[in-house]
């Protein structure tokens, strides 16, 4: 699934004064991240605060992207749940003709055994007509999905192609490396160690912070799948300071005050999100002003 290495981006869902989708805002999204080449895109992954969104919303969205990608780059839907039932009938039901993957989030709050995600994931994989990318983010569900589970999930389903690994552990994801099936995507979820994970063999990043500075992260990655472990320590440093700012206050709220000093976006998230603080404004704006023309 060489469609699949590079840098996807986790795309944010725009939010106007009215607090409805910016469907024009989001539009020029697409393109800003087609145009600077990032290779892929996810639709209504966590980031998009899908849980905020009716289903109207959520087809809107779809809607807008898939116009607008116009199968420029692959996308992948995110379609995650802790009801295991429910997540499978909403598979059944949906149409992916324009989608390349399932990115699937663990259950959260509920809190399941290994063996628990092992059956859950089976039964997705089992019902999806489309390549299947799990996501392990224990910060966020409550349960981390060890290597083990992983391994095991995609040794028994040939369509699950791969993992977005966002605990953050080079531990976990060197276990996976070393034991994964032929093809398997081992994907950072995690920005800040995404580099140190496409150089320890990994097949590079689903970011937040890409769809922001796309050139930029894009390079970073690139630097990284080609084994130029000097020219990816030195663009880390650059943006780490940037990358950590932007999940103070949670995400997206950080990365959506990134995008309007960069860009003019809207601020605007869902509660019980709050936007970005005017200190969290400020130190990405510094931040931004040590970094110069490099994300200008």
């Amino acid at each position: 699934m060489t469609k699949f290495i590079g840098t996807g981006t986790a795309l944010v869902t725009p939010f106007n004064a009215q607090n409805e989708v910016d469907v024009v805002a989001l539009k020029k999204l697409v393109n800003h991240n087609i145009n600077s080449g990032i290779n892929y895109l996810v639709v209504l992954g966590t980031t998009a605060e899908t849980i905020t969104l009716s289903d109207q919303e959520q087809q809107l969205v779809i809607d807008t992207v898939v116009a607008e990608n116009n199968s420029r780059v692959p996308l992948v839907l995110g379609m995650g749940g802790s009801n295991t039932h429910a997540l499978v009938q909403k598979i059944k039901a949906t149409d992916f003709s324009h989608f390349d993957a399932i990115l699937s989030v663990t259950p959260y709050y509920n809190k399941p055994t290994q063996e628990g995600l092992k059956a859950h994931f089976s039964e997705v994989a089992n019902a999806a007509p489309i390549p299947v990318i799990l996501y392990n983010v224990p910060s966020r569900t409550g349960v981390n999905m060890l290597p083990k589970t992983t391994l095991e999930i995609a040794h028994s389903h040939p369509n699950v192609i791969g993992i977005k690994e966002a605990k953050g552990d080079m531990e976990q994801i060197a276990q996976l490396l070393s034991s994964k099936p032929e093809g398997f995507l081992v994907v950072s979820g995690d920005d800040a160690t995404a580099y140190q994970t496409t150089l320890a063999g990994g097949s590079g990043v689903i970011s937040v912070i890409g769809q922001a500075i796309p050139a930029q992260f894009s390079d970073l990655i690139h630097s990284a799948l080609k084994g130029h472990s000097s020219e990816a320590n030195r663009l880390n440093e650059q943006l780490q300071d940037l990358i950590e700012a932007i999940f103070e206050e949670g995400n997206p709220c950080g990365v959506k005050a990134l995008m309007n000093i960069l860009d003019s976006y809207p601020l605007q998230v869902r509660l019980p999100l709050i936007p970005a603080s005017v200190e969290l404004q400020n130190k990405l704006k510094n931040s931004l002003g040590i970094l110069g023309s490099l994300v200008s």
